[in-house]
């Protein structure tokens, strides 16, 4: 798998990606813009065209946007959907024209309807989201801690969202603290295989172009996004061994969202590496 973590831009983009090497990354995260803002910025081009030159050279790839946490394209609210248009729809824009693979970004909240209503007016809006996509451009959906009315907390659900939208160009991030706190118990050999299969079954593995590498300190089924430092949490060293050991994983990238400074980042992604070193022998469920 290419192993990367999601960088600061605030000192440009020249120095996140050179932050991302230090830290030993072969891909890499960012945000193109404030993620607390709905705001959309006009695009840089030549800022741009420096990013992709740069990361070429680096061999950061792929390379991933994550959304603003704004975005709620399950909102029952027609300005937070036309917000939430407008950042997906930026942030594509945004990939198009630096060369980056993929947009990740959450789906939001049904809030107080029935999901089902909710799931269609979210699918709408994905259908919408993805009209002008341009090519070499994915747009991933990220799944749930499960809590409350938040959508994709489970497999079957992004699986429906998937089959629903039926847009080659719309794919799946898997992260595992999410994962967890929905009730997947992936710390085991066993338990990894069971997601997995179950994962193909619902969503397809060609459709899962990511995953989120990240413990957590959370119960299992707590249901609360709270991320850890890697192997130090529930899911720990035995959940990323049995990740890193299937074949099936090996053409996708994992990004890492740890907490912490520059040095927990560095520590994080060693023990990502040496994980995946150590990983036993290629098993199928």
């Amino acid at each position: 798998m290419r192993l990367g973590m999601h960088v600061r831009t605030a000192r440009g983009y020249a120095a996140a990606l050179e932050r991302a090497q230090r830290a030993g990354c072969n891909a890499v995260q960012i945000f193109s813009s404030n993620p607390r803002s709905y705001r959309v910025a006009p695009l840089d081009q030549p800022a741009l065209a420096t990013f992709r030159t740069a990361r070429q050279t680096a061999g950061l790839y792929p390379a991933v946007i994550h959304t603003s946490y704004l975005i709620n394209l399950a909102s029952d609210d027609p300005k937070i959907i036309a917000g939430s248009l407008g950042l997906v729809r930026g942030d594509l824009a945004f990939a198009a024209a630096s060369g980056i693979e993929f947009v990740n970004t959450h789906l939001g909240s049904y809030g107080k309807r029935s999901r089902e209503q909710g799931f269609g007016d979210a699918c709408r809006a994905l259908d919408k989201a993805l009209e002008d996509i341009a090519p070499g451009v994915v747009l991933v959906l990220e799944n749930s801690a499960g809590a409350g009315q938040l959508c994709g907390g489970t497999l079957e659900e992004l699986g429906r969202f998937i089959k629903s939208v039926d847009h080659p160009q719309l794919g799946v991030c898997i992260d595992t603290a999410h994962a967890w706190a929905a009730g997947y118990e992936i710390n085991s050999q066993r338990g990894v295989d069971a997601f997995l299969y179950e994962a193909a079954e619902q969503i397809g593995l060609d459709r899962i172009h990511l995953f989120h590498f990240n413990d957590t300190q959370v119960p299992l089924g707590g249901n609360r996004d709270r991320h850890w430092h890697i192997g130090e949490g529930n899911i720990g060293f035995a959940g990323f061994r049995a990740l890193a050991a299937r074949s099936e994983l090996a053409s996708k990238a994992a990004i890492l969202e740890t907490p912490g400074e520059d040095e927990d980042d560095v520590r994080n992604m060693q023990t990502i590496r040496l994980i995946f070193e150590g990983a036993s022998a290629p098993t199928r469920a």
